[in-house]
């Protein structure tokens, strides 16, 4: 299935059955990244009387309870409820699924605060014309798929590049780390702040998209990326990003 999508002045072709899958896959328990000390997610088989949600356990169906914090066990996109006084939710704030987007593999470069993705990195290589922005960080291995970063001060952004892809008009940022901000900044959260411009003008459509893995086979450029969340009234969802390659008719 092809589709022919329009963007400005350019039209680009994408294959339909051909998606790159960026999100990480979430498992009950361990197995999975894991940030800021939350408690990993855990799928149990819900209990009433004497029936059980397991087939295996000889229940008649699977029927499970998730708990899940999204934050902290894998791929989440977020919106500005995230460091809002006002109760603004992920489900308010993404209404399209679809933009174009430009994915980048930058190293980090080492501060004194810790390893840091620089706004002179990516200027060097950012397109003007896309709305979404994919930052893969090198070395891209698979280790991120159960990355352990609670207490490693795992790479981040810094806060000037925030601001800036925020004038840029980039309405949504997608990393391979656990969040844009230090993992210990004494809830500062600058970068968060930055880009989504809280409180002075608040970007209410504007998403990041944390702890996504782009398998080095992706190779970096510009493509059409759709963000599929759940429909939660609060200020993040797990999330499956994916991206298709384009050409331009």
């Amino acid at each position: 299935m092809y589709a022919i999508i329009e963007s400005g002045e350019k039209k680009y072709r994408v294959n339909l059955h051909q998606p790159l899958d960026i999100s990480i896959p979430m498992h009950s328990g361990t197995h999975n990244p894991n940030a800021f000390g939350i408690q990993p997610p855990s799928f149990e088989p819900f209990k009433a009387g004497g029936f059980v949600g397991s087939v295996a356990l000889g229940g008649s169906v699977n029927c499970e309870n998730l708990l899940i914090n999204a934050h902290g066990n894998g791929t989440h996109t977020e919106c500005v409820g995230h460091i809002s006084k006002e109760k603004i939710t992920i489900n308010q704030s993404l209404k399209t699924f679809f933009a174009v987007a430009q994915l980048i593999s930058v190293a980090p470069q080492q501060q004194n605060q810790g390893n840091m993705i620089m706004l002179e990195d990516v200027k060097k290589v950012f397109d003007p014309t896309c709305s979404a922005l994919i930052i893969r960080t090198l070395p891209n291995t698979d280790t991120k798929l159960t990355a352990q970063y609670s207490g490693n001060n795992p790479t981040f952004l810094e806060s000037q590049l925030c601001g800036w892809l925020a004038e840029k008009g980039i309405k949504h940022l997608l990393i391979d780390l656990p969040s844009v901000d230090p993992e210990e900044d004494g809830g500062a959260l600058s970068a968060h702040h930055a880009f989504w411009k809280y409180p002075q003008q608040p970007r209410l459509d504007a998403t990041i998209t944390e702890m996504i893995y782009v398998p080095s086979t992706i190779t970096d450029g510009v493509y059409i990326l759709n963000i599929q969340i759940v429909s939660l009234e609060t200020d993040a969802s797990p999330s499956k990003p994916v991206l298709y390659a384009i050409t331009t008719v």
